[in-house]
């Protein structure tokens, strides 16, 4: 008796938790980000809608296709590259989300090079 007492006190216990998560999985793939100076990143100020990425640095405005592979990775290409090396994608990897941004590592090309920042969305 006290063993059937026990199963149910565990299973009524377990069973009123209530495990909410919260769906942000769109968070990040429209508004406007910053990424800060530093760690070899000048400021750079971001406008994501639809498939567009506007991208503002310096005196420099940039304009990019964005596309989602899923929530934790994307694909940026120039859409008028001015060099070489803009006409490769850049292939950008989510690592850690935090409350206003994330840690992403961003690979150009099929090269080696990878380089790790940090974006904070403003709105």
């Amino acid at each position: 008796m006290k063993y059937l007492f026990s199963v149910l006190v565990i299973l009524i216990a377990f069973l009123s938790c209530e495990t909410v998560i919260k769906d942000n999985s769109d968070q990040f793939k429209t508004g406007v980000f910053e990424i800060p100076s530093g760690k070899g990143f000048v400021k750079e100020t971001i406008i994501r809608k639809d498939s567009i990425q506007i991208s503002k640095y310096g005196n420099q405005i940039d304009t990019l296709s964005i596309k989602w592979k899923n929530n934790f990775f994307y694909t940026l290409r120039y859409i008028n590259p001015k060099t070489d090396l803009q006409k490769d994608p850049m292939f950008v990897q989510i690592n850690k989300i935090k409350k206003d941004g994330y840690d992403f590592t961003v690979k150009i090309g099929f090269s080696k090079f990878s380089k790790k920042g940090t974006i904070f969305k403003l709105k």
